[in-house]
This record gives C-alpha cells, structure tokens and sequence, in this order.
C-alpha cells in the first residue's frame, strides 16, 4: 500500500531519490564497508553526492568503492579511516575531513555493533556505548 508519497515498505533508495541531481554535495556515510550503509553510499554517488565513506575495515571499504565506480564510473566516492570505539580515531577522522575543505552536508550515521560480549573498548569504555553513542556525537 501506497501512502502520500507515493512510495511504500518496498520502495528502494534508487525509486525514492530518482530525479534528484545533489552534484557538489557531500555526505559521510559511517558503516559504508556493507550492509544499509554499502547502499546508502551506492545511491548517495548514484545521485551526484560526494561520498566519504567512514569505515574501520578499509579493504571492505575499498571493495565497496571499487564496485560502485565499476558501476558508475563519475561516482565521487572516498574511503576514509574511521573506529567509531576509538576517540582518537573520531579525532583523526574529523581533523583529516577538515583538512580536506570539503562541505559536509550530509552526515549518515550507519555503523554500529550489536551481540558481542561484554567488552572494554581502547578508552575503556563499554564497547557497544563507544561505538553506537560516543564515537557518533564525540
């Protein structure tokens, strides 16, 4: 079933922003190596949008990128170092996009860690609180 929108449950990201043109606009995408954030990314570079994809797993990452520039060969599409449990890795990826005089106009908060046990992060905070909470809004 339709709402007003036009668009329903089953609707994909390419369906919902078909006819936008976001050339010049850029975007993180934490979480961007697979899943929600892999296609996020891939549709964001689809429409024109500047992508940093923020990712602890650089080589899933780099794959990523490497297939969606396959598939659209002008995707802007940048992979970028970023343990969202480490604050010093949120501060080396906020001080190294800086450095890049890039606009930030979309930011995508799509990583996060669920079912692992209990365990301390670098900063010895609660790994699930530092991924999902701190290193977001640090």
């Amino acid at each position: 079933r339709k709402g007003p929108s036009e668009f329903s449950a089953s609707s994909t990201a390419e369906e919902v922003t078909q006819g936008i043109d976001a050339a010049g606009v850029t975007a993180i995408v934490t979480g961007a190596s697979s899943g929600i954030g892999a296609e996020t990314t891939r549709v964001l570079a689809l429409r024109g949008v500047h992508v940093i994809m923020a990712d602890r797993n650089m080589a899933a990452g780099r794959d990523v990128k490497v297939a969606i520039v396959m598939q659209n060969p002008a995707a802007k599409v940048d992979v970028m170092e970023l343990d969202l449990s480490s604050l010093a890795s949120v501060r080396k990826f906020a001080s190294d996009f800086t450095a890049r005089a890039l606009p930030l106009n979309i930011l995508i908060n799509k990583a996060g860690i669920c079912g692992t046990p209990f365990m301390l992060s670098k900063d010895n905070i609660e790994l699930h609180f530092a991924t999902n909470h701190l290193g977001a809004f640090y």
